[in-house]
């Protein structure tokens, strides 16, 4: 399947430190670099990250488990969401990260697929370090 991104990352937190970084909008903005962030930590509510380039609603969550979106690029035709799926467990003395995004538009592969390591992989290790 093309439009679907599974990527697993280690990080040196815990579980409910990498969550919160994920969840908090004050957490996500600073390790994005200050972009705004609004999140909503209840099911069906919104949330806009890196000045609202990205957009969303939240479908699913368990604190310090899983985190499931319906996730958009700002820019895609309006109506188009994604899944983005935030699967979070002990790994060791930090914890892993298995994520899934499906359901994309044609042709984003790539770009998303960079996009979540240069824009939320990276940046969360630095912060969480």
């Amino acid at each position: 399947m093309s439009n679907r991104i599974h990527q697993e990352v280690e990080f040196a937190a815990s579980p409910t430190r990498l969550y919160d970084a994920l969840i908090d909008e004050e957490q996500f903005s600073a390790l994005s670099g200050g972009a705004p962030a609004k999140i909503s930590r209840e099911v069906g509510g919104g949330f806009s990250c890196f000045g609202g380039m990205i957009v969303g609603r939240q479908v699913e969550l368990i604190p310090n488990r899983r985190i499931v979106q319906a996730w958009r690029v700002g820019n895609w035709d309006a109506g188009v969401y994604s899944i983005a799926r935030f699967e979070i467990s002990e790994k060791g003395s930090g914890s892993l990260l298995v994520f899934d995004h499906t359901g994309f538009p044609d042709g984003q592969r790539e770009h998303l697929d960079a996009g979540w390591k240069a824009n939320y992989w990276e940046p969360l290790k630095k912060y969480l370090a």
